[in-house]
């Protein structure tokens, strides 16, 4: 799955309407979160790191689950923006979790599990689980 990181509010104005996964860098305000959406209409999830996410309005939580858009929280962790504006989760994260699946190991242990691995936040790993 590709991340699009975003690190300024000028950049959600060039995002693509296509993108799916946005990771915001910035700590963005309810207007900036409501015109992401607008302009990225299928738009799954927003990632933003923990501390960020502590201040996003209750209201736009209920919006975004109301659009059934999810709010991740984590960071992309050595992801170089002047490289490649994307980040990808490795294709080994995800035959990870269908091996662990495959094993029968319940959702909450392959979360705690993966979590340890590598550097993917609880809300990430879940999201990645339901997706896959």
């Amino acid at each position: 799955m590709k991340i699009r990181v975003v690190s300024s509010k000028k950049e959600i104005n060039s995002l693509s309407p296509h993108e799916e996964m946005v990771h915001l860098a910035f700590r963005p305000s309810n207007t900036d979160i409501l015109t992401l959406i607008m302009k990225c209409p299928k738009v799954k999830a927003i990632h933003i790191p923990n501390s960020y996410k502590k201040t996003i309005s209750n209201s736009v939580k209920m919006f975004l689950q109301m659009k059934d858009i999810e709010l991740l929280e984590g960071d992309v962790w050595g992801h170089r923006k002047d490289i490649n504006e994307y980040s990808e989760v490795s294709r080994s994260v995800y035959d990870r979790i269908d091996q662990y699946l495959k094993n029968g190991m319940s959702e909450n242990d392959i979360i705690e599990k993966l979590t340890r691995e590598t550097r993917l936040s609880p809300d990430f790993v879940s999201f990645l689980i339901k997706k896959t």
